[in-house]
């Protein structure tokens, strides 16, 4: 019985699956019963959370305790309530400047309750549902102030790395920088040092040994070994001063001018919200990157938001530092094996632990240690991969602009500016089109590189009219955007010319089509706003490839320019009624799409192409179809690079295993062990979690079993299909029933046999050691998938051996 799908009976809706994989977790999360690996994991954040919290509330002036405070809030709070099962909130590096801007204007109880007026703002945003509009903002906005805070941090930290004092400002603390390192306190600088020596080598030290002790952090690492220096040689350093918690300042009302006050708020909600927000997407990535976990919904960024809002509100309230998801926490929970929220939530306890039984020992801590451990954190966030990515993506001035504001203006005048610069950059490159006539060949070439708006008009007119009439003329378009200006512009010009004889072919993403007006019933046309030409009205298709010239069934459609000179054909009739294997001069198709992928798809994949070159390819999926080029597989199951393991054959076979004992006879060794191998990787290697086998209608291989004929020559093909003549006995054997489509009964023996087919394949792949003892371990799961290629429909197969069914996709469900 092939494992698939659970029967029709047992089978939820459509409607139902996609509220079961796509809507929020449930509103009422389950009862606190945290497993194993939730356990483990809380540990490992809180061992991580507990040193970088003081160094945090220090960095921002703050009472130390109130760091402890937010990360206790934030675990138990945004654990319980937020939309990012996994992400682990707490203070956080990114708001340090901000904080201890507000702290010395308005002062500690002030800034408490500036903090919850931004809870406050961020649970109305997440009420109104508006999460993931932060997420528009440019990333090079983002990672600019990210690197812009971490300067600040590094900046201000040094001066107590040094044994000093740091300034308000980073202007103040770079000017009184030399003095400092002319008079240094060696045993603060000493300290600092080896905080910084244990946080470098600790994550490289090699062998066994390596790998225990890499079981600690090393944030925790670093502070235990200056502390143990300090304890054990008793130097006189400045320590953590954890004050009784019955002193413990709470907020106040708000003290200060109100437009002060409000902008403060709104700096804290935006950065704090931001942060939270990309850190949750981080989050679902990592997540979705785990092959042995179970799997978990995607983060709901509204009420992620309302969860962090939650807790601003509380922590404020409280007298703890703002709180916002934390990506290098978060990332540890989820390395750490994390399965539900309740590792944040307990880490959130083991917090409130330490905080009422362990102040004996956190009063050890040298001050000048964590000062070393957050100055790291600072200089880690001015990441070389951000630099390389902003480059790479022509984003350096949104960049450098943004970093520098937020340097030497502030925050909130930093994230303006870098807006500001975003939005003009945006323009420049609106408005910078390139358009270039040349001739080759008798055919004028237009080619317009960038976008096209009124602003390119007259340049884009000056072009087209360089072209002389009758002559055939191609207008390549390598933008993704036409404002109507430009759409008139180039359809009356296309008017004029093919009214004076000549021709016009436009290219681009979609090439070999017309523009004419829109709802003409008999050419494609170009909407505007769109570089690329839409289908045309009341045809039955939709090209989307040169190499074949597709055109829709119009007995009335002209042919384009490539499809008169056979220059695009090259199988099939054109409309025109010309045979599609007619060649032009050259017959370079392939060169001619690979230079099509090379000009538009190359730019859009190469950033997940060159990850997937980095870390290799885990796909979860081996999809086993026919070599049939009508059966598309990346279009029929809207997958990517590394998404599918793909082997194809002709009939989409799967050769049972050799038997050992037994001598192959002539000819049976050739080719068999193909498919055998792809299977064992598969399986072995790459640890794929499921196997689809794959038919479809009209295969010619089919058809070959239905008519061949004993006593025939022993071909490569004959010898190849001889793996399917199990298939054709099924059929022909009046005890077993047929497997059938639902709704319909088998166009005809070819269809039948087909579907027959794709049930035998799956009994010889669970004959293959690798499959059955994958199967046997529940770690595999095995599909049958039948394609109509005439109805562009997926069947997928159910049922029982009794009763097997290949029902529509969309009833049938793939992850029973």
């Amino acid at each position: 019985m092939p494992a698939c799908v659970p029967a029709r009976a047992t089978d939820p809706t459509r409607t139902e699956r996609e509220h079961q994989f796509h809507s929020p977790p449930p509103t009422r999360p389950r009862r606190f019963r945290p497993a194993g690996a939730d356990v483990s994991a809380s540990i490992a954040v809180f061992l991580i959370a507990l040193p970088l919290s003081l160094g945090i509330a220090l960095a921002t002036g703050a009472p130390l305790q109130s760091g402890l405070v937010a990360a206790a809030v934030g675990g138990l709070v945004v654990g319980r309530f937020g939309g990012s099962p996994l992400q682990v909130s707490g203070p956080a590096a990114g708001l340090t400047v901000v904080t201890a801007d507000l702290i010395q204007r308005y002062g500690w109880r002030t800034t408490c309750a500036i903090t919850v007026l931004a809870g406050l703002a961020q649970l109305g945003l997440g009420c109104l549902r508006v999460a993931r509009t932060a997420l528009a903002v440019s990333p090079a906005i983002v990672h600019g102030m990210l690197a812009g805070i971490g300067v600040t941090i590094a900046v201000a930290q040094l001066h107590i790395v040094l044994g000093g004092t740091p300034h308000s400002s980073v202007p103040d603390n770079v000017r009184e920088l030399p003095a400092q390192l002319a008079d240094p306190h060696p045993a603060a600088l000493s300290m600092s040092v080896l905080t910084l020596a244990v946080l470098l080598v600790w994550p490289r030290i090699p062998g066994r040994i390596g790998r225990v002790a890499r079981l600690v952090p090393a944030a925790l690492a670093a502070v235990v070994a200056a502390t143990a220096v300090v304890a054990l040689s008793g130097l006189r350093l400045p320590q953590v001063d954890l004050p009784s918690w019955s002193s413990h300042s709470l907020a106040g009302l708000p003290e200060g001018p109100v437009a002060g006050i409000v902008a403060a708020v709104l700096t804290v909600t935006l950065v704090a919200g931001v942060e939270s927000l990309l850190s949750a997407v981080a989050v679902d990535k990592l997540v979705a990157a785990r092959k042995e976990a179970p799997p978990l919904p995607r983060a709901d960024l509204d009420r992620e938001l309302r969860g962090q809002g939650a807790a601003n509100i509380v922590s404020g309230a409280l007298g703890g530092l703002p709180v916002t998801g934390v990506a290098v926490r978060s990332a540890a929970n989820v390395k750490s094996g994390a399965v539900s929220r309740n590792s944040t939530m307990l880490q959130g306890v083991l917090v409130i632990v330490a905080a009422l039984l362990m102040v004996p020992i956190l009063e050890l801590i040298p001050l000048a240690s964590l000062a070393a451990l957050v100055m790291a954190v600072g200089i880690q966030m001015v990441s070389l991969h951000h630099i390389r990515t902003v480059t790479r993506h022509r984003e350096v001035p949104v960049y450098a602009v943004t970093t520098v504001g937020v340097v030497f203006l502030g925050v909130l005048e930093g994230v303006t500016l870098g807006i500001a610069t975003a939005v003009a950059v945006s323009l420049h490159r609106l408005t910078r089109t390139r358009i270039t006539h040349d001739e080759k060949e008798g055919v004028h070439h237009v080619h317009v590189r960038g976008q096209l708006t009124f602003l390119a008009v007259p340049r884009l007119s000056r072009a087209l009219h360089h072209v002389p009439q009758g002559t055939p003329a191609v207008v390549e378009l390598d933008g993704s955007f036409m404002d109507h200006a430009a759409y008139e512009t180039l359809q009356d010009w296309q008017n004029a010319h093919t009214a004076r004889g000549g021709s016009v072919e436009l290219t681009g993403r979609r090439a070999g089509l017309r523009i004419a007006e829109p709802g003409a019933p008999t050419t494609a046309h170009t909407e505007p706003g769109s570089a690329e030409p839409a289908a045309p009205t009341g045809c039955r298709c939709r090209p989307w490839t040169p190499w074949r010239n597709h055109q829709c069934e119009e007995p009335h459609l002209a042919p384009t320019p490539d499809a008169q000179s056979g220059a695009g054909g090259s199988g099939g009739k054109t409309a025109a009624g010309a045979p599609r294997h007619a060649h032009g001069p050259s017959g370079h198709e392939l060169a001619r799409g690979i230079s099509t992928f090379q000009r538009n798809t190359a730019p859009l994949v190469r950033g997940e192409l060159a990850r997937l070159a980095r870390e290799g390819q885990r796909p979860s999926q081996l999809f086993l179809t026919c070599a049939d080029s009508r059966l598309v597989t990346s279009m029929i199951t809207s997958s990517g690079p590394g998404d599918l393991f793909v082997v194809r054959n002709v009939g989409n076979l799967v050769p049972p295993p050799a038997d050992a004992e037994r001598c192959p006879q002539p000819g049976e060794e050739s080719g068999d062990d193909s498919v055998a191998a792809a299977i064992e990787y598969a399986v072995d290697v790459l640890e794929v979690r499921s196997i689809t086998v794959c038919g479809h209608s009209g295969c010619g291989a089919m058809q070959a079993l239905l008519n061949s004929e004993p006593g025939g020559a022993r071909t490569p093909l004959r010898r190849w299909l001889r793996h399917g003549m199990p298939s054709l006995e099924r059929m022909a054997d009046e005890s077993r029933p047929w497997p059938r489509l639902a709704g319909r009964a088998p166009a005809d023996a070819v269809e039948q046999l087909c579907l027959t087919n794709v049930v035998q394949q799956l009994e010889h792949l669970r004959a293959h050691e690798s499959v059955s003892r994958a199967l046997r371990k529940g770690a595999l799961e095995l599909h049958g998938m039948y394609f109509h290629v005439g109805e562009a429909q997926a069947y997928l197969l159910t049922g029982a051996d009794e009763d097997q069914v290949f029902d529509h996709v969309g009833t049938a469900d793939l992850s029973a």
